[in-house]
């Protein structure tokens, strides 16, 4: 049985839709426009689908499940806050939603680092960069 092409193109909208939004609520998360971090309900009810089938469509058009996108995009969010040396840390967890202790955790499952390690190893890679000099 030939799956209709219709079918796939449907998967691939939902799978946009949903890291649309997904932008939009950590954009909200980071300015302070919101406190509370999403789940895979309520990005399924923001693009009218039920959670398991957004799950379902997630991981069939893209390999991955909708986690995987909200952490990876968490990551790349923490690695920028971190990049400012007069954010404490522990005001970043707080603005991401998390406790300080459970931050760290988070932070550092996903990159095999402390958040502080990170931002240690960060600006000591920065420090060691050779200076361009133009004539």
């Amino acid at each position: 049985m030939k799956i209709p092409q219709k079918f796939f193109a449907r998967q691939h909208e939902i799978a946009a839709d949903f890291l649309r939004e997904l932008d939009k609520h950590l954009e909200d998360v980071v300015s302070g426009r919101t406190n509370v971090m999403f789940e895979v309900r309520d990005f399924a009810e923001l693009i009218h689908v039920h959670p398991t089938h957004l799950s379902n469509t997630i991981k069939s058009a893209t390999g991955h499940s909708p986690c995987y996108f909200f952490e990876e995009r968490l990551m790349e969010i923490s690695k920028s806050m971190l990049q400012n040396v007069s954010t404490p840390i522990a005001e970043i967890a707080r603005t991401l939603t998390y406790d300080p202790s459970n931050f760290t955790k988070f932070f550092k499952h996903f990159s095999g680092q402390t958040p502080k390690q990170y931002r240690e190893a960060y600006f000591q890679s920065l420090a060691q960069k050779p200076e361009i000099v133009t004539t």
